[in-house]
């Protein structure tokens, strides 16, 4: 059977169509992957979106079943809010899992018995490994930061790759982080003789740190530019200034503006002069957010594989030493190769930025 199951009419319209015979109730999806709820989809009778009311959906095979019989000739019609495109470049969770079973778990195979949740495991860990040192799920939000200069990270952030600020064209400038100040993780309070304050179960009383206050509310010109009135003033240096008795700290020499990610909290906090200006984060998750992101790029299918087997080797004792050492050599040859497949390396693409390293510098 062919890895193909949708028409080519679902897949570029993003939509399913179905005529109705006469008092039929269930009408059978064939989408890949099928829709996860009923809230992941709109459903047309002759062109007229359909109350939710008027039936249900089964995500386990993907059959929507209507409370009474339709009329012969209705056109139903089935509309993804989410485009399926490009997904065929993936392996789901699922199939890896049924296909490590198959082809290495058995009798006479590498794995004689396992347990399927223990596959499981094995490919999730996998996923995760893999979004972080070959496909590297990178996500991309846009967010305008707000008055308080603080937006909460992504819910499905591991780190950061890059923080940018986009300009009147959609021209992003990259953020530099601020290594010059921090989030503390707490600020003790204290008496007007400094002493450490507690409540009555003798736990120290914490309040908002003064340093991220301080950050948040310094003014444009503290962040951006060099006020000569106070350039013998050690207290106020500007950030851009930073270091200046020395010479120019190139990462601080321009203006596209700061931030400081506060990991405790969860939090982003920007410079002043970012206010009201939108930015993207573009952010690594582990590949385990939902369902749909549960998946394998297929030129990385074979390393998951071997990944998984070395895995297994290497918890069990059963295996002796030189077949758990030949698992690991294989699972790293096969991630070497994934890695560099999903390199996406062009012949004419690395040629033109060859010939832009050959340019004459005129000085």
């Amino acid at each position: 059977m062919g890895l193909l199951t949708q028409t080519d009419f679902q897949y570029y319209n993003n939509n399913e169509k179905f005529t109705a015979t006469a008092s039929q109730t269930v009408f059978t999806l064939t989408f890949d992957p099928l829709p996860s709820a009923e809230a992941d989809f709109l459903l047309f009778i002759d062109g007229v979106e359909a109350a939710d009311s008027l039936y249900t959906y089964n995500s386990s095979n993907g059959q929507i079943t209507f409370s009474s019989g339709r009329s012969a000739g209705e056109i139903i019609e089935v509309k993804l809010k989410k485009s399926n495109a490009g997904n065929y470049r993936y392996i789901k969770l699922k199939d890896i899992v049924n296909n490590f079973i198959m082809a290495y778990v058995g009798e006479d195979k590498v794995i004689p018995k396992m347990k399927r949740n223990d596959v499981l495991y094995f490919a999730k860990r996998g996923i995760q490994e893999f979004s972080y040192e070959i496909s590297r799920v990178e996500k991309i939000q846009e967010v305008e930061i707000p008055d308080t200069l603080s937006i909460t990270m992504p819910k499905d952030f591991v780190n950061y790759v890059q923080i940018s600020r986009i300009d009147d064209i959609g021209v992003e400038h990259p953020l530099v982080p601020a290594r010059f100040t921090s989030n503390p993780s707490e600020s003790v309070l204290q008496d007007n003789d400094y002493n450490y304050l507690f409540d009555n179960n003798d736990s120290l009383l914490t309040g908002s740190a003064e340093i991220s206050k301080r950050f948040r509310e310094a003014s444009d010109a503290d962040i951006t530019n060099n006020d000569p009135t106070n350039d013998n003033d050690i207290n106020h240096e500007r950030i851009t200034a930073f270091g200046k008795r020395f010479g120019l700290i190139p990462e601080l020499t321009q203006k596209n503006g700061t931030y400081v990610i506060d990991e405790l909290n969860g939090i982003i906090n920007f410079s002043s002069d970012l206010v009201g200006t939108i930015v993207t984060i573009k952010y690594i998750s582990d590949g385990l957010g939902t369902d749909d992101e549960m998946q394998v790029h297929k030129l990385a299918e074979d390393a998951i594989y071997k990944y998984i087997i070395h895995s297994v080797a290497s918890t069990r004792t059963n295996y002796p030493e030189y077949l758990v050492m030949r698992f690991k050599k294989e699972k790293f040859a096969a991630m070497r190769n994934a890695k560099l497949r999903l390199s996406n390396l062009k012949v004419h693409e690395l040629a033109q930025v060859m010939r832009n390293k050959s340019k004459q510098i005129k000085h």
